[in-house]
């Protein structure tokens, strides 16, 4: 793998369907001003993206899986392969319709060299197409703890508390202490819930000088209408306050607040309410009946096929 004085990276990309956009991301990587090692997982994909792979990153780990795990599987995979096959420093998380300006990893690497005190998580600054922050993937800051915030400020970084897939680096100490992304959340939150869970006691920083495209196909926000997906949105909200260990009493006070708030737009703005309340009583029903699996029950079929899962640190 290549080295960035010291620092060995490798980023991990989940794919699905969006061969053409995914060549994108693999000509970014390559471009990159600080080298670093690829891991593509392919989830269940019916277009040519195994092809697509192959011939634009023949040095990629490239992982086929037979069914589709959504994001939260892909990465929780992801980190698998990469933690087993490349034992690296750090571990950049994007998503296949990510794009990194030549310097985003560079920048990333630059802003954990000169903050004071070490790093778990640093993300990058998430435009759309026309360059507008993409609101989808704003960090959330760090409201109640004013020493990370201003340690950030003086390196001229933003304290977060949460950040989006979509470029985030991680370092693989936290990664193995804290274990990987929960599998069964399957699609939304998956990225909240996971990074929280490294930041409860640790740093991360926003990085405003490295810069990753979302490329998204409409500049939507958190609370644009998700049709039937709402039920991930609900359930695995329900997960994370209730069962979730990831955030302190007035946290989960404040987000939980947010959340309403956001739902209550979220059904304003719909042209089909009921697929939204049809959405909201099975989120809430599965969310009150059971916990998200461990990764091991979850991904217990694709242990044959991934068997680096079997020694992979379980989310705490």
């Amino acid at each position: 793998m290549p080295e960035n004085q010291g620092e060995r990276v490798v980023a991990v990309v989940v794919a699905y369907n969006r061969a053409e956009l995914l060549v994108e991301v693999l000509d970014a990587l390559h471009a990159q001003t600080a080298p670093c090692g690829i891991v593509v997982i392919d989830n269940a994909s019916d277009d040519d993206t195994i092809e697509i792979v192959r011939r634009t990153a023949p040095e990629a780990h490239l992982v086929h899986l037979p069914r589709n795990t959504g994001g939260a599987g892909g990465f929780a995979v992801g980190a698998a392969v990469a933690l087993a096959r490349e034992d690296p420093d750090l571990v950049w998380f994007m998503d296949d319709d990510t794009v990194p300006t030549p310097t985003a990893l560079a920048e990333l690497l630059e802003a954990r060299r000169r903050h004071r005190v070490p790093l778990a998580l640093l993300a990058s600054r998430v435009v759309w197409t026309d360059g507008a922050d993409h609101p989808m993937n704003l960090p959330r800051p760090r409201p109640l703890d004013g020493r990370r915030r201003r340690e950030a400020q003086d390196a001229g970084l933003v304290a977060v508390r949460s950040a989006s897939f979509v470029s985030q680096l991680v370092d693989t100490r936290a990664l193995r202490h804290h274990g990987l992304p929960i599998a069964d959340y399957f699609i939304w939150n998956d990225d909240f819930e996971f990074s929280t869970r490294l930041l409860r006691r640790a740093s991360g920083v926003s990085v405003p000088g490295s810069v990753v495209v979302h490329k998204t196909k409409a500049l939507a926000s958190t609370d644009a209408d998700p049709g039937e997906r709402f039920y991930f949105e609900v359930r695995n909200k329900i997960w994370l306050f209730t069962r979730g260990r990831t955030l302190g009493p007035v946290e989960t006070l404040l987000y939980g607040a947010s959340t309403l708030r956001r739902w209550i737009r979220t059904f304003a703005r719909s042209s089909d309410r009921a697929v939204l309340r049809r959405g909201m009583l099975r989120g809430v029903r599965d969310g009150v009946s059971r916990g998200p699996r461990s990764n091991a029950d979850s991904l217990a079929d694709l242990m044959p096929i991934v068997p680096e899962l079997a020694v992979a640190p379980e989310g705490r």
